[in-house]
């Protein structure tokens, strides 16, 4: 554990303390639901319970937007990727920074007050997540900050210190490679954090924590288990009936992790949780004879008292691509077909947007807001209209969406002034085929980091997609299930969303600008640089009478490993903007790629046994050589000959192990590195302009 608190940032801490109910010690449920009034502070991830992302502060809006200026910004010291939406109450701003490191900032001023750094090992356990050592955020609650750690401990902080209170190990007892970049959420007293690591063939699962003792108060599994042992419960039971026992799913994990989604309806009494994919991806290995695969693609209703299962809906049975469904949801009341209704709205990968009633879980609507290739529609029951071909897994198809999803984990905004939600689209092609000779945990050459354990029997053939990339911000009206307005981007994977009761929605972009946008018919307000790529979403608030906007800036995540639209990286930084602010921008670091590598000696015999190690080692980080361009990871077709030269020692822990990069000792061999680097210097070569 470190913990950093300068003297005047003590002082300031001091301060604050004295003169108010600082330290987040009136953080309860009953103050979260009394913010909603007027929302000057911003709590909880997502503003709210319902997770609506919507500000009532006016004081921006359409007329002054465009004399929004920078206030403040503040280094968090991140070159991977910042997804976190930052807390702000009592002045004070709590954010998350890559690793799991947790930030608390005068939200006036900028300056830091305390840092505190979990500590994760970097080596041993970066490899673990298929998607960046991000982190979504931090929870508040009677004077704690929680963070789940990437390694997956549930630590609680002291609000005012950054003194560690408690810490549990939410992993302990479970196989495989579980990680942890959810933000945790915190209802009726109980802490309750979810995991990722389905790629990897592990069994979802959330988890309730006492806030103030960290004793476990409960566990949903999201999947059943061994069918020679007792199931957990009923749900699990009924849940065994849909899966294939052929498939050995216990075995392989079955998936349905809870890495992102929850929200909560105190009247109801009811948590709702989005799942991912299963596990592996492809239907056939995994359930032989078919079957829904409950509950993955699904979304889960939960008593928060005792963690019982509810009801569920399943917007995608038996998934066959990757198409979780932990994209965030919003709860709101809203009128349809003339009657007043309780309603989830939900955008998940599979690029339906849902209406579904929280109150019992029934379907009311579907209707795609991008093109898609594997379903025709949902019909009256809430089932997805199937494409056969979409399904059969022995050619190469070019699923639309693909398994970066219609909409990824960004977040969406929901104005009741308008009726719309707002939301980032995109499609990033991917061709895929079923992989008939994929057996758990095996290292395969040629299967998708099958090398680093991850297990998808699926894989990527040299097949050309002849869908297109597209990125755009859509705002939704979910009643008319309509698209009401949508501005085109540059790149897939833009930022998440706010809207405000100024007739505002707010989004960072994948070129690196934060910009404001009207809210009724998409037209560009404002626009600011902020250097590199923004994937995670503003928030608001208010301070002292002037309201402020924020966002948490750093290129990362899944995609922003190995691509990028910016000519910028890191460091992580937030922006804090308001009207009149005139700050100096910090200076933009120019992203350092050199040429493409050349004149590294290697036998061409070993291209093709070098490309198989490759995809199977290297591909969902550093990307194909010399065709992507590098992220928050290097592309290695652009790395100095020097280096690919000496690739031994930089896989075998070389220096870069300590910032995260995986120690190939005992899964590769010399004559396995001397492929790669084959393949490497090979494609460059077959890349380079002629």
């Amino acid at each position: 554990m470190r913990i950093r608190t300068s003297a005047l940032a003590l002082a300031a801490v001091l301060a604050l303390a004295a003169g108010s109910s600082w330290a987040a010690k009136g953080v309860d449920g009953a103050s979260i639901q009394a913010n909603t009034a007027k929302t000057e502070q911003w709590p909880s991830i997502g503003l709210d319970y319902a997770e609506t992302r919507f500000s009532k502060l006016t004081q921006v809006n359409t007329q002054n937007a465009k004399d929004l200026g920078l206030v403040w910004s503040y280094n968090l010291e991140s070159t991977r990727g910042i997804e976190a939406t930052p807390l702000v109450v009592d002045g004070v701003m709590y954010v998350s920074a890559a690793w799991s490191v947790v930030h608390a900032i005068n939200a006036k001023t900028g300056e830091r007050l305390w840092t505190y750094d979990p500590k994760v090992n970097k080596g041993t356990e970066g490899f673990k997540g298929c998607c960046d050592v991000v982190n979504r955020g931090v929870a508040l609650w009677k004077g704690k900050v929680f963070v789940g750690a990437y390694d997956g401990r549930l630590i609680a902080l002291d609000a005012a210190t950054g003194k560690e209170v408690w810490s549990k190990n939410t992993f302990e007892g479970q196989k495989g490679s579980y990680t942890i970049t959810g933000a945790p959420r915190v209802y009726k007293g109980k802490v309750i954090i979810g995991n990722g690591g389905a790629e990897y063939g592990v069994r979802g699962y959330i988890t309730a924590y006492d806030a103030d003792s960290g004793e476990q108060k409960w566990r949903f599994y999201t999947v059943p288990g061994d069918p020679a042992k007792p199931y957990e419960s009923k749900a699990l039971a009924d849940a065994a009936k849909t899966w294939d026992p052929a498939g050995k799913y216990w075995e392989h994990g079955g998936g349905a992790t809870v890495w992102d989604t929850m929200a909560f309806d105190p009247e109801l009494n009811t948590m709702y949780i989005g799942t991912g994919n299963a596990s592996p991806w492809s239907a056939k290995e995994r359930s032989p004879a078919g079957g829904d695969n409950l509950y993955i693609g699904s979304i889960v209703a939960i008593n928060p008292d005792t963690g019982e299962y509810k009801w569920h809906y399943q917007e995608t049975p038996s998934d066959n691509w990757d198409y979780t469904s932990t994209q965030p949801m919003i709860l709101a009341d809203m009128k349809i077909d003339g009657k007043q209704r309780k309603v989830i709205l939900h955008a998940p990968k599979n690029g339906f947007f849902f209406v579904i009633d929280r109150t019992n879980g029934k379907f009311i609507s579907a209707k795609n807001f991008v093109p898609v290739n594997w379903a025709t529609g949902y019909d009256k029951n809430g089932r997805p209209i199937e494409i056969p071909a979409a399904r059969e897994g022995d050619k190469p198809y070019d699923a639309i969406p693909g398994p970066f999803g219609a909409k990824n984990w960004m977040p969406m905004s929901y104005n009741p002034q308008t009726g719309l939600a707002y939301f980032p689209a995109q499609h990033i092609p991917l061709v895929m085929v079923d992989n008939k000779q994929w057996k758990f945990n095996q290292a395969e050459p040629g299967a998708p980091m099958s090398g680093m354990g991850w297990n998808l029997a699926k894989i990527f053939p040299p097949t050309a997609p002849e869908s297109k990339p597209f990125g755009r911000l859509i705002a939704w009206d979910p009643v008319k299930q309509k698209e009401a307005w949508r501005v085109e981007q540059v790149s897939p994977w833009n930022g998440g969303t706010l809207t405000t009761a100024g007739n505002l929605v707010f989004q960072g972009t994948a070129d690196g600008r934060m910009v404001a946008y009207n809210a009724k018919d998409g037209s560009k307000l404002w626009e600011s640089p902020v250097g590199t790529g923004v994937v995670a979403a503003p928030m608001t608030y208010m301070l002292d009478g002037k309201q402020y906007v924020s966002v948490a800036v750093g290129w990362g995540g899944v995609y922003g490993l190995m691509n990028r639209a910016t000519e910028h990286q890191g460091p992580g930084t937030v922006f804090t903007f308001a009207v009149g602010g005139t700050a100096k921008m910090p200076d933009f670091v120019a992203y350092q790629q050199g040429k493409l590598v050349q004149g590294v000696e290697y036998d061409p015999k070993k291209v093709d046994a070098g490309a198989a190690l490759y995809v199977g080692n290297c591909l969902f980080c550093h990307g194909v050589p010399g065709v992507d361009r590098g992220g928050n990871i290097p592309n290695l077709g652009y790395r100095d000959a020097s280096v690919i030269a000496n690739l031994d020692k930089f896989v075998f822990k070389g220096p870069a192990f300590e910032r995260g990069m995986p120690d190939f000792t005992g899964k590769l061999t010399n004559d396995d590195v001397q492929a790669i680097k084959a393949f490497i210097q090979g494609t460059a070569d077959a890349v380079r302009p002629k």
